[in-house]
Protein backbone atom coordinates (compact mmCIF):
# COMPACT_ATOMS: atom_id res chain seq x y z
CA UNK A 1 0.00 0.00 0.00
CA UNK A 2 1.31 3.28 -1.38
CA UNK A 3 2.44 6.14 1.33
CA UNK A 4 0.15 8.83 2.05
CA UNK A 5 1.57 12.27 0.86
CA UNK A 6 1.80 13.40 4.69
CA UNK A 7 3.29 9.88 5.67
CA UNK A 8 6.06 10.23 2.70
CA UNK A 9 6.90 14.59 4.33
CA UNK A 10 7.28 12.76 7.45
CA UNK A 11 9.58 10.09 5.78
CA UNK A 12 11.88 12.67 3.64
CA UNK A 13 11.91 14.71 7.15
CA UNK A 14 13.33 11.80 9.30
CA UNK A 15 15.83 10.98 6.54
CA UNK A 16 17.36 14.22 5.83
CA UNK A 17 17.39 14.74 9.85
CA UNK A 18 19.73 11.32 10.19
CA UNK A 19 21.96 12.20 7.39
CA UNK A 20 22.14 15.48 9.19
CA UNK A 21 22.60 14.09 12.63
CA UNK A 22 25.01 11.33 11.63
CA UNK A 23 28.28 11.27 9.99
CA UNK A 24 28.73 7.51 9.36
CA UNK A 25 26.11 4.89 7.85
CA UNK A 26 26.33 1.25 6.94
CA UNK A 27 24.60 -0.05 3.52
CA UNK A 28 22.56 -3.11 4.21
CA UNK A 29 21.35 -5.72 2.59
CA UNK A 30 17.90 -7.24 4.15
CA UNK A 31 17.15 -10.36 2.45
CA UNK A 32 15.25 -12.96 3.61
CA UNK A 33 15.20 -10.65 6.72
CA UNK A 34 11.75 -10.61 8.97
CA UNK A 35 10.19 -7.55 10.31
CA UNK A 36 10.35 -9.07 13.68
CA UNK A 37 14.47 -9.50 13.25
CA UNK A 38 14.60 -6.15 12.52
CA UNK A 39 12.67 -4.67 15.33
CA UNK A 40 15.28 -6.81 17.04
CA UNK A 41 18.10 -5.06 15.71
CA UNK A 42 16.54 -1.91 15.91
CA UNK A 43 16.21 -2.70 19.97
CA UNK A 44 19.96 -3.71 20.04
CA UNK A 45 21.04 -0.65 18.87
CA UNK A 46 19.18 1.70 20.47
CA UNK A 47 20.78 5.02 22.09
CA UNK A 48 24.21 3.62 19.25
CA UNK A 49 22.41 3.77 15.95
CA UNK A 50 19.12 4.37 14.03
CA UNK A 51 17.89 1.59 11.30
CA UNK A 52 15.81 3.30 8.32
CA UNK A 53 14.55 1.51 5.57
CA UNK A 54 11.97 2.31 2.66
CA UNK A 55 11.71 2.26 -1.07
CA UNK A 56 14.59 2.66 -2.96
CA UNK A 57 12.91 5.05 -5.83
CA UNK A 58 11.94 7.32 -1.92
CA UNK A 59 15.05 7.28 -0.94
CA UNK A 60 17.08 7.68 -3.68
CA UNK A 61 14.49 11.21 -4.04
CA UNK A 62 15.35 11.91 -0.93
CA UNK A 63 19.40 11.92 -1.11
CA UNK A 64 18.89 14.12 -4.26
CA UNK A 65 16.67 16.99 -2.52
CA UNK A 66 19.47 16.57 0.68
CA UNK A 67 22.11 17.11 -2.28
CA UNK A 68 20.17 19.96 -3.54
CA UNK A 69 19.76 21.39 -0.20
CA UNK A 70 23.58 21.09 0.56
CA UNK A 71 25.42 21.75 -2.70
CA UNK A 72 28.76 19.68 -2.39
CA UNK A 73 27.72 17.12 0.32
CA UNK A 74 29.10 13.51 -0.28
CA UNK A 75 26.57 12.17 1.33
CA UNK A 76 25.03 12.53 -2.66
CA UNK A 77 27.14 9.33 -3.16
CA UNK A 78 24.69 7.22 -1.31
CA UNK A 79 22.18 7.59 -4.22
CA UNK A 80 24.06 4.98 -6.02
CA UNK A 81 23.93 2.63 -3.39
CA UNK A 82 19.64 2.24 -2.87
CA UNK A 83 19.98 -1.00 -5.44
CA UNK A 84 18.04 -4.15 -4.40
CA UNK A 85 16.80 -4.84 -1.11
CA UNK A 86 18.91 -2.71 1.06
CA UNK A 87 18.40 0.01 4.19
CA UNK A 88 20.69 1.92 5.73
CA UNK A 89 21.94 2.07 9.55
CA UNK A 90 22.97 5.49 10.78
CA UNK A 91 25.43 5.76 13.78
CA UNK A 92 28.42 8.27 14.91
CA UNK A 93 29.61 5.54 17.34
CA UNK A 94 32.64 3.03 16.63
CA UNK A 95 31.49 1.23 13.17
CA UNK A 96 32.97 -1.73 14.80
CA UNK A 97 30.97 -2.23 17.92
CA UNK A 98 27.81 -1.57 15.60
CA UNK A 99 29.25 -4.04 13.12
CA UNK A 100 29.29 -6.58 15.82
CA UNK A 101 25.92 -6.41 16.80
CA UNK A 102 24.54 -6.52 13.17
CA UNK A 103 26.27 -9.50 12.26
CA UNK A 104 25.64 -11.24 15.84
CA UNK A 105 21.69 -10.72 14.94
CA UNK A 106 21.10 -13.98 12.57
CA UNK A 107 18.43 -16.37 12.59
CA UNK A 108 18.54 -19.96 11.41
CA UNK A 109 16.12 -20.62 8.32
CA UNK A 110 15.63 -23.53 6.46
CA UNK A 111 16.39 -24.30 2.71
CA UNK A 112 13.46 -23.36 1.00
CA UNK A 113 12.59 -24.32 -2.87
CA UNK A 114 14.28 -22.15 -5.25
CA UNK A 115 16.38 -20.02 -2.64
CA UNK A 116 19.62 -19.10 -3.15
CA UNK A 117 21.90 -21.02 -1.11
CA UNK A 118 24.39 -18.06 0.79
CA UNK A 119 26.80 -20.94 1.87
CA UNK A 120 27.96 -24.52 0.97
CA UNK A 121 25.68 -27.40 2.94
CA UNK A 122 27.25 -29.96 3.72
CA UNK A 123 25.33 -33.02 5.46
CA UNK A 124 27.28 -34.85 8.14
CA UNK A 125 27.26 -38.66 7.77
CA UNK A 126 25.42 -40.87 10.78
CA UNK A 127 22.09 -42.00 11.13
CA UNK A 128 19.37 -40.11 9.81
CA UNK A 129 16.28 -41.51 11.70
CA UNK A 130 14.42 -42.75 8.60
CA UNK A 131 13.07 -45.53 8.17
CA UNK A 132 14.72 -48.17 4.99
CA UNK A 133 11.86 -47.70 3.10
CA UNK A 134 12.85 -44.27 2.12
CA UNK A 135 16.42 -45.56 0.77
CA UNK A 136 15.28 -45.01 -2.67
CA UNK A 137 14.93 -41.04 -1.85
CA UNK A 138 18.46 -40.96 -0.69
CA UNK A 139 19.67 -43.11 -3.77
CA UNK A 140 18.19 -40.59 -6.10
CA UNK A 141 20.68 -38.01 -4.17
CA UNK A 142 23.06 -40.33 -4.67
CA UNK A 143 24.22 -40.63 -1.64
CA UNK A 144 25.54 -43.56 0.11
CA UNK A 145 23.93 -45.28 3.03
CA UNK A 146 23.75 -48.03 5.53
CA UNK A 147 20.75 -49.88 7.27
CA UNK A 148 21.97 -49.42 11.27
CA UNK A 149 19.89 -50.86 14.26
CA UNK A 150 16.44 -50.30 12.01
CA UNK A 151 17.68 -46.74 10.31
CA UNK A 152 19.35 -45.49 7.44
CA UNK A 153 22.78 -44.28 8.32
CA UNK A 154 25.11 -42.08 5.79
CA UNK A 155 28.41 -43.52 5.59
CA UNK A 156 30.10 -40.46 4.60
CA UNK A 157 29.35 -36.67 4.86
CA UNK A 158 28.02 -34.91 1.65
CA UNK A 159 28.41 -32.08 -0.11
CA UNK A 160 24.46 -31.35 -0.82
CA UNK A 161 24.73 -27.39 -1.89
CA UNK A 162 27.11 -25.35 -3.24
CA UNK A 163 27.31 -22.04 -2.99
CA UNK A 164 25.44 -19.73 -4.94
CA UNK A 165 23.06 -22.33 -6.23
CA UNK A 166 19.02 -22.81 -6.10
CA UNK A 167 18.02 -25.30 -3.82
CA UNK A 168 15.97 -28.08 -5.60
CA UNK A 169 12.83 -29.84 -4.30
CA UNK A 170 14.70 -33.13 -3.18
CA UNK A 171 17.54 -30.98 -1.18
CA UNK A 172 15.04 -29.11 0.82
CA UNK A 173 12.88 -32.54 1.41
CA UNK A 174 15.88 -34.32 2.52
CA UNK A 175 17.13 -31.24 4.76
CA UNK A 176 13.72 -31.05 6.02
CA UNK A 177 13.71 -34.93 7.23
CA UNK A 178 16.80 -34.63 9.03
CA UNK A 179 15.71 -31.57 10.48
CA UNK A 180 18.26 -29.66 9.17
CA UNK A 181 18.51 -25.79 8.86
CA UNK A 182 21.71 -24.56 7.06
CA UNK A 183 21.03 -21.06 6.31
CA UNK A 184 21.47 -17.78 8.73
CA UNK A 185 19.68 -14.38 7.52
CA UNK A 186 20.64 -11.18 8.63
CA UNK A 187 21.22 -8.08 7.62
CA UNK A 188 24.23 -7.99 5.44
CA UNK A 189 27.12 -5.21 5.25
CA UNK A 190 27.26 -4.21 1.73
CA UNK A 191 29.37 -0.91 2.22
CA UNK A 192 30.48 2.02 4.62
CA UNK A 193 30.00 5.83 4.10
CA UNK A 194 32.42 7.43 7.06
CA UNK A 195 32.85 11.45 7.01
CA UNK A 196 32.59 11.67 2.94
CA UNK A 197 34.27 8.52 1.96
CA UNK A 198 32.04 5.29 0.59
CA UNK A 199 34.32 1.79 0.98
CA UNK A 200 33.45 -1.45 1.33
CA UNK A 201 32.50 -3.28 4.01
CA UNK A 202 35.83 -5.57 4.02
CA UNK A 203 37.95 -2.68 4.45
CA UNK A 204 36.49 -3.05 8.54
CA UNK A 205 38.43 -6.18 8.68
CA UNK A 206 41.85 -4.71 8.33
CA UNK A 207 42.89 -4.44 12.17
CA UNK A 208 45.56 -2.76 14.00
CA UNK A 209 47.75 -5.68 13.68
CA UNK A 210 47.16 -5.91 9.71
CA UNK A 211 48.28 -2.97 9.22
CA UNK A 212 51.65 -2.98 11.45
CA UNK A 213 52.55 -6.62 9.44
CA UNK A 214 52.08 -4.47 6.12
CA UNK A 215 54.18 -1.84 7.04
CA UNK A 216 57.14 -4.11 8.80
CA UNK A 217 56.76 -5.98 5.38
CA UNK A 218 57.01 -3.32 3.21
CA UNK A 219 60.16 -1.90 5.69
CA UNK A 220 61.87 -5.21 5.23
CA UNK A 221 61.92 -4.72 1.50
CA UNK A 222 62.96 -1.05 0.90
CA UNK A 223 65.62 -1.63 3.62
CA UNK A 224 67.18 -4.90 1.49
CA UNK A 225 66.64 -2.68 -2.04
CA UNK A 226 68.71 -0.03 -0.32
CA UNK A 227 71.33 -2.06 1.11
CA UNK A 228 71.57 -4.04 -2.69
CA UNK A 229 71.53 -0.65 -4.46
CA UNK A 230 74.06 0.87 -2.19
CA UNK A 231 71.79 4.10 -1.48
CA UNK A 232 71.21 4.99 2.27
CA UNK A 233 68.06 5.53 3.43
CA UNK A 234 66.51 5.52 6.79
CA UNK A 235 64.83 1.60 6.94
CA UNK A 236 68.66 0.64 6.01
CA UNK A 237 71.17 3.00 8.14
CA UNK A 238 70.61 0.60 11.14
CA UNK A 239 71.99 -2.23 8.38
CA UNK A 240 74.74 -0.26 7.00
CA UNK A 241 75.98 1.27 10.34
CA UNK A 242 76.49 -2.69 11.65
CA UNK A 243 78.20 -4.10 8.08
CA UNK A 244 80.48 -1.07 8.68
CA UNK A 245 81.67 -2.00 12.64
CA UNK A 246 81.57 -5.46 10.88
CA UNK A 247 84.07 -4.32 8.39
CA UNK A 248 86.45 -2.07 10.66
CA UNK A 249 86.39 -5.32 13.26
CA UNK A 250 87.29 -7.83 10.15
CA UNK A 251 90.74 -5.98 9.52
CA UNK A 252 91.42 -4.56 13.15
CA UNK A 253 91.47 -8.48 13.73
CA UNK A 254 94.40 -8.88 11.72
CA UNK A 255 96.39 -5.96 12.72
CA UNK A 256 98.69 -6.48 15.71
CA UNK A 257 99.73 -2.30 16.10
CA UNK A 258 95.87 -1.19 15.72
CA UNK A 259 93.31 -0.99 17.78
CA UNK A 260 89.91 0.18 19.42
CA UNK A 261 87.99 -0.07 22.17
CA UNK A 262 85.05 -2.25 20.84
CA UNK A 263 87.82 -4.58 19.38
CA UNK A 264 89.32 -5.44 22.37
CA UNK A 265 87.08 -7.74 23.19
CA UNK A 266 86.94 -9.70 20.04
CA UNK A 267 91.01 -9.92 20.00
CA UNK A 268 91.07 -11.14 23.48
CA UNK A 269 88.74 -13.61 22.54
CA UNK A 270 90.66 -15.08 19.79
CA UNK A 271 93.72 -15.18 21.46
CA UNK A 272 92.40 -17.08 24.28
CA UNK A 273 88.88 -18.75 23.81
CA UNK A 274 89.24 -20.82 27.65
CA UNK A 275 89.31 -17.33 29.22
CA UNK A 276 85.86 -17.15 28.00
CA UNK A 277 84.35 -20.11 29.10
CA UNK A 278 82.05 -19.90 32.41
CA UNK A 279 82.94 -21.79 35.11
CA UNK A 280 80.40 -24.41 36.36
CA UNK A 281 81.53 -24.65 40.36
CA UNK A 282 81.82 -21.02 41.03
CA UNK A 283 86.00 -21.12 41.49
CA UNK A 284 88.42 -18.58 41.40
CA UNK A 285 89.44 -19.23 37.39
CA UNK A 286 85.89 -19.01 36.22
CA UNK A 287 84.62 -16.31 38.50
CA UNK A 288 87.69 -14.84 36.81
CA UNK A 289 86.25 -15.36 33.29
CA UNK A 290 83.15 -14.34 34.01
CA UNK A 291 82.95 -11.16 34.02
CA UNK A 292 84.53 -10.86 30.45
CA UNK A 293 81.71 -13.28 29.05
CA UNK A 294 79.69 -10.91 30.26
CA UNK A 295 81.28 -8.02 28.25
CA UNK A 296 81.14 -10.18 24.93
CA UNK A 297 77.28 -10.58 25.43
CA UNK A 298 77.22 -6.89 25.97
CA UNK A 299 78.90 -5.46 23.19
CA UNK A 300 77.03 -8.24 20.70
CA UNK A 301 73.77 -7.16 22.41
CA UNK A 302 74.66 -3.33 21.34
CA UNK A 303 75.58 -4.06 17.93
CA UNK A 304 74.40 -7.14 16.40
CA UNK A 305 70.47 -6.66 16.73
CA UNK A 306 69.81 -4.13 14.64
CA UNK A 307 70.81 -6.02 11.69
CA UNK A 308 68.79 -8.89 13.05
CA UNK A 309 65.26 -7.23 14.34
CA UNK A 310 65.03 -5.81 10.63
CA UNK A 311 65.07 -8.98 8.70
CA UNK A 312 63.95 -11.29 11.54
CA UNK A 313 66.79 -13.47 10.24
CA UNK A 314 70.41 -14.68 11.51
CA UNK A 315 71.95 -11.20 11.16
CA UNK A 316 72.66 -12.06 7.02
CA UNK A 317 72.24 -8.63 6.27
CA UNK A 318 75.45 -7.73 5.75
CA UNK A 319 75.97 -10.22 3.02
CA UNK A 320 74.39 -7.70 0.77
Amino acid sequence: MPLSTARKAEYFTKMKELMTDYSKAFVVGIDNVGSQQIQDTRRALRGRAEILMGKNTMMRKCIREYAEENPGTPLAQLEFCCKGNVGFVFTNGDLGDVRSELESNVRPAPARVGAVAPIDVIVPKGPTGCDPGQTAFFQTLQISTKITKGQIEMTSDTHLINKGDKVTASQAALLQKLNIEPFTYGLVLQQVYDSGSLFDAKVLDITDDVLAAKFVAALNTISKLSLVLNIPTQASVTHSVANAFKAILSVTIELEKYTFDKAETYKAYLADPSAFCGGGGGGGDGGAAAPAAAAVEVVEEEEAPPAVDMFGGDGGGGDY
